[in-house]
């Protein structure tokens, strides 16, 4: 299996920046966000954004995660793609703007399966979306507000991120 390298560290960090001065522009009230990670690098990725903000604006921007293994629609069939781990939502999100961040972006089903995980946690203001990497070939109407890249793959083609504090180190990978 060929590994070619897609994103390094640095680039990264440069994306993360660029997608948190993004989030800040775009959303005035950072009292009425929240920044919810999908498991399992999604979660990592928006801890590092909330961090980016709230560094940047000297502010504390409301942070979870989710894991949304039992709201997906292949989830009989699928029970062996990752560890499941609890979601951890421990704030009220009505009246919120909540922004879901995952690392990749490919048939649109994890959306999906985010949204209505959240629903379940009450009713938000709005939704938006953030991902490292959007990689085409959606199956569902989803777009993401904030791509950090998009990078066009074909279907026997997989996109892999690895972040140091579960792999030891930072990068997209295309197999």
């Amino acid at each position: 299996m060929k590994k070619n390298i897609l994103i390094d560290s640095a680039q990264i960090e440069n994306i993360l920046i660029r997608m948190s001065h993004e989030i800040i522009e775009k959303n005035i009230n950072l009292d009425e966000l929240c920044i919810i990670g999908i498991h399992s690098r999604g979660d990592i990725l928006s801890y590092r954004i909330a961090d980016l903000i709230n560094n940047k604006k000297l502010c504390k921007i409301k942070s979870g995660h989710i894991d949304v293994t039992f709201y997906r629609d292949d989830f009989m069939s699928n029970l062996g793609s990752h560890e499941i781990g609890p979601s951890n939502i421990n704030f009220d999100i009505n009246n919120l703007n909540v922004i879901i961040i995952d690392d990749v972006l490919f048939t649109g089903r994890t959306i999906r399966a985010a949204m209505d995980e959240i629903f379940s946690y009450g009713r938000p203001k709005s939704i938006q979306l953030g991902v490292l990497v959007d990689r085409g070939h959606r199956q569902l109407p989803i777009k993401a507000n904030y791509v950090g890249k998009n990078i066009p793959t074909s279907s026997n083609q997989n996109i892999l991120v690895h972040v140091k504090e579960v792999d030891g180190q930072d990068e997209v990978i295309l197999v």
